[in-house]
């Protein structure tokens, strides 16, 4: 298999239980040894369960296409479809333009697509076929009713369950896989319960997926950990233990940890809500850095440092995106208000808060250091994705910089290497509102690269972390030549080495670093 895959497979000293070459798969009716259970011990570590030889993964989105991609690389016995209602969806699947971009995930559709893994919209067969059925759709948060706002829109999850019970004629593992609020395994349950034929059983399991976009496929191949929530019961016991057989594919079962349904779930949110805390929390102090003379790089350097804190997610920024860490918060809040727990949701809110603060406050720096005004100048944007190594814009800071930038009458070109045009504007549009879309347009503009971004601009903001944007890689003399003076750029990500890039000319502001440029006595800040 071509680059990645190999690459990623050689980092796996710790991973075992692969099968080797002529080994058969495990029969029906095997054991499985091993597994690790947090919330209550086992009655029995050898536990009788089914062997899974079929999988369904209903949604075809970030998360459902690459783990089950990778699962049936993984287990080239066990055949795993992909559903989708969406044609055009599953048609890029099928191509050789994939409708999501992550590193090495090419390789891995390719190798297994046509084999063991395949992609349909065929949602009743592949619903008949299926041992085990994952469920991972869309939730959304709430835009309107009770919750809005805040609460998961759990329609598609209801859907799917409901799709699954009208269908299904055997018994069926079903899997939660999206991420949802605590108790919807619960409420799965009931639906399915409700609506099974008779002598058809459901067992439901809760499954979260712990993937970073860009780094989603190297995520897949070495989890810190894979978690399983079932009932305390002795077909919820079977069922996860046929769900840990899958992954003992490759993950160590020191790995594989089995707990009851609502810690599973709970700790999905609970993960995504302390990893966005620590991002607002040190984009808190760069704010304080700023104002006194710190630097944020070196508070966040010595914090890391401390075993008991480590250095992941403690780098400063514009502020996080991402279809996960709001929608999260905005549903442990919900949870919180809904258990009458207003202190604990007023704690996790602020967290948000503090997000959307920061980006209000990189662009009221960006602002006031162009002399506190913006009409008629051009800004060039680099990068539109809300993080790099993915083509996923969902709630990126850029969209919202964007929009503030429009308010003071700004020209906007906009370049990102992996987004697609067609996507910006659906970002910066309302759809279907035409005269909206044509204001847009007058004031935005998509560049081809970012030499053409650069061309004729006042300043360049930096949104996206891409290695492409860095001194090393670009020609920053070039682009300063193409450039208004005094020409401007507002580092959101503390990619490039200020220094450097200072010496060609520009007037460089670095989130977290105190101003290095004029400032009127009208500060917005």
């Amino acid at each position: 298999m071509a680059s990645i895959v190999p690459k990623l497979e050689s980092l796996a000293v710790s991973a075992a239980n692969q099968l080797s070459p002529g080994e058969e798969p495990p029969r029906e009716g095997a054991v499985t040894p091993g597994i690790k259970r947090l919330s209550r011990p086992l009655g029995s570590i050898d536990i009788p369960h089914i062997t899974i030889k079929s999988i369904c993964c209903i949604g075809a989105g970030y998360v459902g296409g690459p783990t089950c991609a990778v699962i049936a690389y993984k287990n080239p016995h066990i055949k795993v479809t992909i559903v989708d209602l969406n044609a055009a969806r599953i048609a890029a699947w099928n191509s050789d333009e994939l409708p999501i971009y992550e590193p090495g995930l090419d390789d891995v559709v390719k190798s297994t697509r046509g084999k063991n893994l395949f992609f349909s919209t065929d949602v009743d067969g592949g619903i008949l076929e299926a041992d085990l059925i994952f469920v991972s759709v869309n939730t959304p948060t709430k835009i309107k009713g009770v919750g809005a706002g805040f609460a998961a829109d759990l329609g598609y999850v209801e859907s799917a369950t409901r799709k699954i019970a009208e269908v299904a004629k055997s018994d069926k593992i079903v899997v939660e896989k999206s991420t949802v609020p605590c108790r919807t395994a619960q409420s799965m349950r009931y639906i399915l319960e409700a609506n099974a034929k008779p002598d058809i059983h459901f067992d439901i399991l809760s499954n979260p997926e712990f993937l970073a976009e860009g780094t989603a496929i190297s995520d897949l191949f070495y989890p810190d950990r894979v978690l399983i929530g079932s009932l305390d019961t002795e077909r919820g016991r079977s069922a996860a233990a046929s769900l840990a057989d899958v992954y003992a594919g490759w993950v160590t079962r020191d790995q594989i940890i089995t707990m009851n349904l609502w810690s599973s779930e709970l700790s999905k949110l609970a993960a995504n809500a302390l990893l966005a805390q620590r991002i607002s929390s040190i984009n808190a102090l760069s704010a304080i850095c700023e104002a006194t003379g710190a630097d944020i790089d070196e508070v966040s350097y010595a914090c890391g440092l401390d075993s008991r804190i480590g250095p992941k997610f403690l780098k400063a920024s514009v502020g996080f995106g991402g279809s996960c860490f709001q929608k999260d918060i905005l549903n442990l809040v919900y949870l919180s208000e809904s258990l009458h727990l207003p202190e604990v949701a007023a704690y996790w809110k602020q967290v948000v808060e503090m997000n959307e603060y920061q980006k209000r406050r990189f662009t009221n720096r960006v602002i006031s250091s162009l002399f506190n005004t913006l009409t008629a100048k051009k800004i060039a944007i680099f990068g539109f994705a809300f993080k790099k190594d993915t083509g996923d814009t969902r709630e990126s800071p850029a969209i919202t910089l964007v929009n503030y930038f429009r308010e003071e009458k700004a020209y906007i070109s906009i370049y990102d290497p992996k987004v697609e045009e067609s996507q910006v504007w659906m970002d910066l549009t309302e759809p279907g509102v035409v005269d909206e879309t044509e204001a847009v347009k007058k004031q935005v503009s998509i560049a081809a690269d970012p030499y053409e971004a650069a061309a004729g601009a006042d300043a360049i903001v930096i949104c996206t972390e891409w290695n492409d944007f860095k001194e090393t890689v670009l020609d920053y003399e070039k682009i300063y030549a193409s450039m208004k003076k005094p020409a401007f750029i507002f580092d959101g990500r503390l990619i490039l080495d200020a220094k450097k890039v200072s010496q060609i000319g520009f007037k460089v502001e670095t989130i977290g670093r105190p101003r290095t440029t004029f400032v009127q006595s009208k500060d917005f800040e």
